[in-house]
């Protein structure tokens, strides 16, 4: 079981609050502004701080069971990007790209596993790795916010990884195929009227609306927080157990061949 006061200051690209009730802010941010996702390999062949970073905490949050509510947002106006381009690729070899399907595999299923409800905000538009507030229980969204999924197929990449998987579960798998291949941009409205967003606001009510129902959740039986929550992840997590690896490989074997392409 990981111990809070051992990694709440260990990432830079996260910042990790707790309530002594066991309410966990999972704030995502770039040097204090919206989150930059970097998958890139480093020299040393592990992938981008905030990929790595997502990964490690993940797995220290899903064993800590003194979380007993969570919320994740983003920071400032944008939840996660920037917009892909095909020079923001990762552009690597096998070795990297295992590397890549490992941090992948074990992000998805650690967040899965948080051992309470969690409640993600969408603060503004997510350009990039869109499914990670939607491993949550209760989606709020702002107002301006969108998802698009920039980083894979409409600059050349396979959307191997669990957002291939988790968005055609989610919102109809004709509607999720369409917004793979297409690029589509989802509004929070769009997102509120097929399900995948339960309230839209203001961005400056977000957080603040995210805490009410925190609150509110928090006073239930701390059993039935947790075990609620794995009743409730238990059909995304076996979808994604069938399905990861195998679009983790089908992403990496089309990625190998395009790094050997000029830009």
């Amino acid at each position: 079981m990981s111990n809070f006061a051992d990694y709440k200051n260990a990432f830079e690209t996260i910042k990790l609050e707790r309530t002594g009730s066991g309410i966990l802010q999972v704030t995502l941010h770039t040097n204090g502004g919206p989150w930059v996702w970097d998958a890139r390999a480093r020299p040393d062949g592990r992938a981008g701080i905030s990929h790595q970073e997502l990964a490690d905490a993940a797995a220290q949050i899903a064993r800590d069971l003194d979380n007993r509510v969570v919320i994740l947002t983003g920071t400032g106006n944008e939840f996660a990007g920037p917009p892909a381009s095909k020079r923001t690729m990762s552009r690597g070899d096998v070795k990297h790209w295992d590397r890549v399907q490992f941090l992948g595999n074990h992000t998805m299923m650690d967040l899965l596993d948080i051992p309470g409800p969690v409640i993600g905000c969408l603060n503004g538009p997510a350009y990039r790795h869109a499914e990670i507030p939607f491993v949550a229980d209760i989606v709020l969204a702002a107002d301006d916010a969108f998802i698009q999924d920039s980083a894979h197929f409409p600059n050349r990449v396979v959307p191997g990884d669990g957002i291939g998987v988790l968005f055609p579960h989610l919102m109809g798998a004709n509607r999720g195929r369409y917004f793979h291949l297409t690029g589509q941009k989802l509004s929070a409205a769009e997102l509120k009227d097929i399900g995948l967003v339960n309230e839209v606001m203001p961005r400056e009510k977000l957080l603040p609306r995210a805490w009410e129902l925190a609150e509110q959740l928090i006073q239930n039986n701390p059993y039935v927080l947790r075990y609620t929550r794995l009743l409730l992840t238990a059909p995304i997590k076996a979808l994604l157990r069938q399905h990861l690896h195998y679009g983790h490989a089908m992403e990496a074997l089309a990625a190998v061949d395009e790094s050997s392409r000029p830009l």
